[in-house]
This record gives C-alpha cells, sequence and structure tokens, in this order.
C-alpha cells in the first residue's frame, strides 16, 4: 500500500463538492474524493480536476486508506439519513482522533447527537455551515464549523485558507460547541430570508405603489449598492432587474410568484418560539412565502376582496429615499433579533459562542454578506457581551435617523394596499422594544380571570394582600373559586 497523500478527503460530487475540493487543490492541498456513484469520480479526474492535486477513491476504506492522520473527512450529501449512513460506513475504516465534517444543510439537533455519539467512540465530529453558493465553493465560502473542539486545530489551516477573505481577515473561525456551527448557518439562512422579503417589499412598494419601471428600480438598486445597503442581495437584484427576456421584456415579470424554501427559515422560525425569542421579522418572511404558495386561492380572493388602488403622485427621489432609510433600518432590527437568538441559544444550550467571529463570517463569502456586518463585527469586538445590537451607538444612532422615513414607507404601503409584513414587524418590533410597559398586564389579568393562570404585581403596588414576586390569582367575579391553575412557561 502506498503512503497516504490525501490531507482531507470529501464524500460528495454534486456541485459544491467539486467545486470546494478544486479551491481546497488551488490552496495547495491534496484532496481524495470520493461518491457513492463512483463513475462520477473518474468523469470528475478527467475533467475538471484534471492536472489538478484531487484523487480518486472508488470505495469508502480506499478514501480513507489514502488520507494522512488525523484523517478529515468531508461529508456534503443530502441532511438527514444519508450522513448517519456514511457516518457508518466511515467508522470501521477511522481510528480515535480521526475527523468527520458535515458540511451539508443539517438540522442542528441532529450535529448535537453525532457529536456527542461520536466522543464516546472516541472520535471527532465537526458540523459546519457552508455558504456562498457554487461561487462561494469555488473561489471563497463562508465557513461556521463548530463541535468538537479538539478538531480544530487539525481543520483550521484548510478551513482559514479556502474561505473568503474580508479585509485580509478569513471568514471563518470556530462558532462553538456541538451543533453550533450548523445553528448559526440556520441562523443565516432565517436572515436570508428576512432580507429577500425586505428587498420584495420595497421592490412591490416601487413597482406597484409608485409605477416604477423594472429598469427604474434596477437603477434604484444600483444606486444603493453604493450606499449603507452595499450587499451581494441588492446586487443580483440589480442584475435580475436588468435582465430582459428575448423579445426585450424583463424575464422577472414572467415567473410565477410561488416562493419555494427548502425549510432552514422555518426551522429559525421554529427555534425562536422555542426558546421564546421574538423573531419577528423572520417569521413574517417564511408567512410570506407561504402566503405566496397559496396562489389559486389569492386568484380567486383578488375577485372578491377590495382593497385601496395605489395612485402615487409625489416626489419619487424622497420615495426612494425614504424607502432606502426603511429597508436599512429594518435590516437592523432583523440582525438584532439573529444575534437575540443566538444568545439565547448559547444560554440554553450552555454553547460558549463567538459573536465577533459570527459576524465576520457573514461578512464575506455567504449570500448575505454586505458592508454593514463590518459594522456589527466591530459592535462586538467592541463589546463581547453586547446585550443587544440597538445597543450600540452607531446602529442607535441609524435607527434614529432612519424612523421618520420608516414610519412614512409602512404608512403608505398600508394606504396604498400593498402588504408589508418584514416592514411592519420590524417597526412593531422596534416600538415594543423601546416599550417599558407593554399591555400585557391586561392580557395577564385576562388568563387569571378565565383560567385562574395567576398574576404578578407590579413592585411599586405589592403589599400584604398582593406580595411581591408571588404567583396570585383573583376571583374576578366573585363566583369562581380561589384554586389557581399551576404557573410554566410553555
Amino acid at each position: 500500500m502506498s503512503e497516504p497523500v490525501g490531507h482531507i478527503g470529501l464524500i460528495g460530487l454534486a456541485v459544491m463538492g467539486q467545486n470546494l475540493i478544486l479551491n481546497a487543490a488551488d490552496h495547495g492541498y491534496t484532496v481524495v474524493a470520493f461518491n457513492r456513484t463512483v463513475s462520477k469520480v473518474d468523469h470528475f479526474l478527467a475533467n475538471e480536476a484534471k492536472g489538478k492535486s484531487v484523487v480518486g477513491a472508488h470505495s469508502i476504506a480506499e478514501l480513507c486508506a489514502k488520507l494522512k492522520k488525523p484523517r478529515r473527512v468531508i461529508l456534503l450529501v443530502k441532511a438527514g439519513k444519508a450522513v448517519d449512513d456514511f457516518i457508518d460506513l466511515l467508522l470501521p475504516h477511522m481510528e480515535p482522533g480521526d475527523i468527520i465534517i458535515d458540511g451539508g444543510n443539517s438540522y442542528f439537533p441532529d450535529s448535537n447527537r453525532r457529536c456527542k455519539e461520536l466522543a464516546t467512540k472516541g472520535f471527532l465530529f465537526v458540523g459546519s455551515g457552508v455558504s456562498g453558493g457554487e461561487e462561494g465553493a469555488r473561489y471563497g465560502p463562508s465557513l461556521m464549523p463548530g463541535g468538537n473542539e479538539a478538531a480544530w486545530p487539525h481543520i483550521k489551516n484548510i478551513f482559514q485558507d479556502i474561505a473568503a477573505k474580508s479585509d485580509g481577515e478569513p471568514c471563518c473561525d470556530w462558532v462553538g460547541d456541538e451543533g453550533a456551527g450548523h445553528f448559526v448557518k440556520m441562523v443565516h439562512n432565517g436572515i436570508e430570508y428576512g432580507d429577500m422579503q425586505l428587498i420584495c417589499e420595497a421592490y412591490d412598494i416601487l413597482k406597484r405603489g409608485a409605477g416604477f419601471t423594472d429598469k427604474e428600480i434596477g437603477d434604484v438598486f444600483t444606486q444603493w449598492n453604493k450606499g449603507v445597503l452595499d450587499s451581494f442581495l441588492i446586487e443580483i437584484t440589480r442584475d435580475i432587474l436588468y435582465y430582459n427576456d428575448d423579445d426585450g421584456t424583463p424575464l422577472v415579470e414572467k415567473i410565477l410568484d410561488t416562493a419555494g424554501q427548502k425549510g432552514t427559515g422555518k426551522w429559525t422560525a421554529i427555534n425562536a418560539l422555542d426558546l421564546g425569542m421574538p423573531v419577528t421579522l423572520i417569521g413574517e418572511a417564511v408567512f410570506a412565502r407561504t402566503l405566496s404558495a397559496i396562489k389559486p386561492e389569492r386568484v380567486r380572493a383578488s375577485k372578491i376582496l377590495t382593497g385601496p388602488t395605489p395612485a402615487f403622485k409625489g416626489d419619487k427621489k424622497e420615495l426612494v429615499d425614504q424607502l432606502e432609510q426603511a429597508l436599512y433600518a429594518s435590516k437592523i432590527i432583523s440582525y438584532a433579533q439573529g444575534f437575540m437568538l443566538i444568545r439565547e441559544a448559547g444560554r440554553e444550550y450552555g454553547w460558549k459562542l463567538n459573536n465577533p467571529a459570527i459576524a465576520l463570517m457573514w461578512r464575506g463569502g455567504c449570500i448575505i454578506r454586505s458592508v454593514f456586518l463590518g459594522d456589527i463585527t466591530r459592535a462586538y469586538r467592541q463589546t463581547p457581551d453586547l446585550e443587544n445590537l440597538l445597543f450600540d451607538e452607531f446602529f442607535h444612532s441609524a435607527i434614529d435617523k432612519a424612523q421618520p422615513s420608516w414610519r412614512q414607507t409602512v404608512a403608505n404601503a398600508a394606504l396604498w394596499g400593498i402588504p408589508t409584513p418584514a416592514f411592519s414587524t420590524a417597526l412593531s418590533f422596534y416600538d415594543g422594544y423601546r416599550s417599558d410597559r407593554l399591555p400585557a398586564n391586561l392580557l395577564q389579568a385576562q388568563r387569571d380571570y378565565f383560567g385562574a393562570h395567576t398574576f404578578h404585581i407590579l413592585p411599586e403596588f405589592s403589599s400584604e394582600k398582593y406580595p411581591q414576586d408571588t404567583d396570585i390569582h383573583v376571583n374576578w367575579t366573585g363566583r369562581g373559586g380561589n384554586v389557581s391553575a399551576s404557573t410554566y412557561l410553555a
């Protein structure tokens, strides 16, 4: 048997897998490639990987035999059962201390489980978020590794070498324990849902509200991409709006308005509910996609239900400037909510999370990359235990400046009958978050009235009758009993 030559192995030769291999080869690493359909290995070696430092393997045993120790294997296969199946196939050919890396879109509880199970057998598991699409994988993705930290020194160089760079720094660092890497990727995807929904609402306001052509909206996005909204998603939206079909009309206007989803936005919203975090913008973005999906019903409703017809006659430049500020403020809220969820997950799951590194990982290479993330990185580097992004002076000032435009934009949309679930919920969250008193006092009274669910008294009104920090039940009608329900948080 010849001497092992591979620095890392990769299983799964779909486009992402192939591009990640070529990226690693470009950085001087020898990669051992394997695919369940082995003919794909030979085809890859004869074509895209020809002349590169890529070695083929026709079996799992051959893959492992060709890897230097500790063996490092990346799985880029479909999330779920396929990951567990390949881990089971790998283990007989690996030794304690070897490293298995899941680079797919796995649900973080699965990564928690795999990390624990493999640790009991002496193997090191890493669940890594990978973002950036095909191009990112080839020329520099955002990488979010978490899991068994003992693996990090053995994969750090290769991961940081192949990752995107932002101001010379790699968009990759250790995220945290167990499924933390996949958790952060999940939140990234949730924020991506929110960003995309906000952009779609801005497009709708300009198109239906103010009667802009696609070319004019493209011009607006071109301008926005030179300012605070400079980002990958603004850039690609500009390109989409400029793209004409063969007949000279914008292709985007011919696309069926039903949005697909693969589930990561939904996972984020469900996790926010589980952790009791008000991640409202991502939730609304998911629901907006589900509303779009009931197209036949919406078409029927459009013929029955009435509402205002937009008739904008104002200053177009002023409208565009207001919309830019509204989009910026809403994005700040979305990221603030995302980091609230990450913070709570750290507490709930006992993970030590690296907030400045997370923001930097998203700064380049990934779908939500933007100039704005540089400001988030700075905020968390300056104050690592920052309670909320909105408490940072930079973001606090930005929201203050944007507020009048933000409120006007939401009001315009409501008066025009244009749905803005993401813009609206961002503003509602902001107003709720800055309120030292919300009407939940009445809600608690209602719960106590009909279900004896009890309430707590405000400290300034505590007394012998209503002691502080005590579950209190009142017989509101004089007819009910004095037995209260047990209290718990779902």
